[in-house]
């Protein structure tokens, strides 16, 4: 079977900026990375990690193209996971960040599951929308209202509620 994705850049521009991608289910996720890089222009020698993503676009458990834990967590690693073991019709969803410095973030959806086609070599880069940016879009972290209260002074050592001289 072909897993037919669209991978779209998350950026702040009107124009949209997207890749139909067709790939074969046995595939590794290293390989959705290297035809997602490649289609979009990148080298590929940078730090890259896909993510499970819920409906909502809500980053889940990582799948990471380099082992970075030092043995602290077991960490999926995208050569040894195939993308039918990830991506489903119940799991359509992922979110991709490629160059931990710019981070590039995409958001990559399964969009059909279709029978090979003979003669076609996969992957296969169907359709291309909007050119690719000089540098990745900046990303603006906002705490979510209220998380933070605006009237809390560091200096304030009579109202924290711990004992200053525990030590």
């Amino acid at each position: 079977m072909i897993y037919r994705f669209r991978v779209i850049l998350d950026n702040d521009t009107e124009e949209d900026i997207f890749r139909d991608l067709e790939i074969k289910e046995t595939d590794t996720m290293e390989d959705l990375h290297n035809t997602i890089t490649q289609s979009f222009g990148f080298d590929g020698t940078e730090m890259a990690s896909f993510y499970l993503s819920d409906d909502q676009w809500n980053q889940g458990e990582e799948i990471s193209l380099f082992d970075m834990s030092e043995g602290m967590n077991e960490v999926r690693l995208m050569n040894e996971t195939s993308l039918s073991d990830t991506v489903h019709e119940a799991q359509t969803k992922l979110i991709y960040v490629y160059d931990f410095l710019s981070m590039w973030t995409f958001y990559v959806e399964l969009a059909d599951i279709a029978e090979e086609d003979e003669g076609v070599d996969y992957p296969n880069l169907m359709f291309v929308q909007g050119q690719v940016p000089d540098d990745a879009p900046d990303k603006i972290f906002e705490a979510e209202k209220d998380e933070f209260d605006d009237d809390f002074d560091v200096n304030d050592y009579d109202n924290l509620d711990f004992d200053e001289n525990w030590n």
